[in-house]
Order: structure tokens, then sequence, then C-alpha cells
């Protein structure tokens, strides 16, 4: 499977696991020339940036340790941009992460939520 395809199934697959916890998908793939958040969503009365890290193996560590404090930031920048850009928002927010380890053959072998995985020091 190439790259690309990983990373969309990831995706999809972290969507579905985030709906069946009761989160909203509000957005996927919200673009800028600075970035991408993968997922903005609604959790209760919180809003929820999500990045959703999908690998085939461990071989270069787990999903969530390819997070580098480089991307972190660029995940605040993010978030703090949409914040300022979009109205009607909750005022709580914060930065979850979905890692997702797939099989050889495709299939989720483990998809793990770390909410609050990016915080604001």
């Amino acid at each position: 499977m190439k790259r690309r395809d990983t990373g969309i199934l990831g995706e999809k697959l972290a969507a579905d696991f985030l709906r069946k916890r009761g989160y909203r998908i509000l957005e996927t793939n919200y673009r800028r020339p600075e970035g991408e958040i993968d997922i903005v969503a609604r959790q209760k009365d919180c809003l929820v940036f999500v990045e959703v890290r999908t690998k085939g193996s461990r071989q270069f560590g787990t999903p969530e340790e390819s997070i580098t404090p480089t991307k972190k930031e660029k995940l605040k920048a993010m978030a703090y941009y949409y914040l300022q850009t979009h109205e009607n928002l909750p005022e709580a927010w914060r930065i979850d992460v979905v890692a997702v380890e797939l099989d050889r053959s495709g299939k989720p072998r483990r998809i793990e939520l770390i909410e609050n995985a990016v915080g604001e020091d």
C-alpha cells in the first residue's frame, strides 16, 4: 500500500472510530498554505482538532512517536488560525491524536485516541 493510500485509510478509520465515541465530525482535511488539520470535530462542548497518524509497521516507531516538535507547533498554529476565522465555536478546544496501526493486509491492528496530545505550552 502506498503511503498516501495508507494515510487516507487511516483518516477514514479514525473518523469512524471518533463517531462511535460520540464525536461529531465538522470537517476533514482542512487545508491552508501553512498546513492541514486532518479532522475538526466536536465532542460535547469542546472543539477538537485531530491529527491522524497511520503506520503499517513499527520499524521506525509508533504512529504517535512520529509527531515532531515542529509538527506540534504547526498543529497549534493551524488550530489558532481556525479559531480566529470561524464563528460560533465552543470556547473549550484541544488537539488530539489518533494513532492507527495497520497489518500487512491493511486491516486495523490498533486504533488509539490520545486526548489533548498537543498542549498549549
